[in-house]
C-alpha cells in the first residue's frame, strides 16, 4: 500500500530498477527492452494489457512521447542510489526520522503507527489501518448475518431485475454482465472471498472474476448501489 502523492514514484522507479541493481542487466538502454520489469511497458517497448502505464506517465507530462523521456531521465537519476531503505515499507520511519528518534520516543513511551506493509507517513499509515480494520468487521458482521454468494446473487437479482439463476449462468446480455459485476465486487470487498471461490461460484477463471469486479466496482459507485436494503 503506498501513498500516492510522496512515494509513488520513487517507488516505481526503485522498483524497476531491480534488475541494474542486481546486475541482471547492465544498463538503462538494456533495461529499456528487459522483459521482466515494468519499465520496458512504461517506455512503449513492450506490451501488458493489464499494466496502468497512464499513472505513471502523466506524472511526467500529457503528450506519451515527452512523459516518457522525462520518466527515462528521472528513472535514469536514481541508478546510482543504489539500496534504498526508505522504499521497503514503514511510513513510521520516514515521518519522525528514523530509528534514533523513534528509539527516544520509545523510552518517553511516545508511540505513533507504522506498519510494514505500507508506505508512507504515520498518518496515511494509520488511515489505512483503521480502513483495513473498518472492513474486516464489516466482513464479520456480514457473515454473521447470513450473507453468503446465494445471498448476494438473490439481492444482485433483485437489484437488476432479473432471475437468480441468470445471474449465476454465463451470458453477454448487459444485465446479466453488470450483476455478475457487482456480485463479483461484493463477494470480494465484503465477504472476503477469494477471486477463485467467486469463480467457482460463476463458472469464470481468476482473471476474469477480476475484471467482472472491477466494472462492478464502478457500478456500485455510479449508481449508489447497496448490498443491504
Amino acid at each position: 500500500m503506498c501513498q500516492e502523492n510522496n512515494y509513488l514514484l520513487e517507488l516505481v522507479r526503485y522498483i524497476h530498477l531491480n534488475p541494474i541493481r542486481a546486475g541482471i542487466v547492465k544498463d538503462l538502454k538494456s533495461l529499456d527492452r528487459y522483459a521482466y520489469t515494468g519499465h520496458s511497458i512504461v517506455m512503449g517497448k513492450r506490451k501488458n494489457t493489464w499494466q496502468d502505464t497512464d499513472s505513471v506517465l502523466r506524472r511526467f507530462g500529457k503528450r506519451q512521447y515527452a512523459a516518457q523521456k522525462k520518466y527515462r531521465d528521472f528513472v535514469e537519476k536514481g541508478i546510482g542510489r543504489g539500496r534504498n531503505p526508505e522504499m521497503t515499507g514503514g511510513g513510521l520511519l520516514r515521518s519522525i526520522g528514523g530509528w534514533g528518534v523513534l528509539k527516544s520516543m520509545r523510552r518517553m513511551n511516545i508511540h505513533t503507527k507504522g506498519d510494514e506493509r505500507i508506505l508512507g507517513d504515520s498518518d496515511f499509515v494509520e488511515k489505512v489501518l483503521s480502513q483495513a480494520s473498518e472492513q474486516l468487521e464489516r466482513r464479520y458482521r456480514l457473515k454473521a448475518e447470513g450473507w453468503t454468494l446465494t445471498k448476494i446473487a438473490e439481492r444482485v437479482a433483485e437489484i437488476f431485475d432479473i432471475e437468480k439463476d441468470q445471474v449465476v449462468v454465463a451470458g453477454k446480455q448487459p444485465d446479466r454482465v453488470r450483476a455478475r459485476g457487482v456480485l463479483a465486487c461484493w463477494a470480494i470487498r465484503d465477504l472476503g472471498l477469494t477471486e477463485t471461490e467467486v469463480g467457482t461460484y460463476l463458472g469464470l477463471s481468476k482473471s476474469a472474476v477480476s475484471r467482472a469486479a472491477t466494472r462492478g466496482q464502478k457500478l456500485i459507485v455510479d449508481q449508489s448501489l447497496s448490498l443491504k436494503d
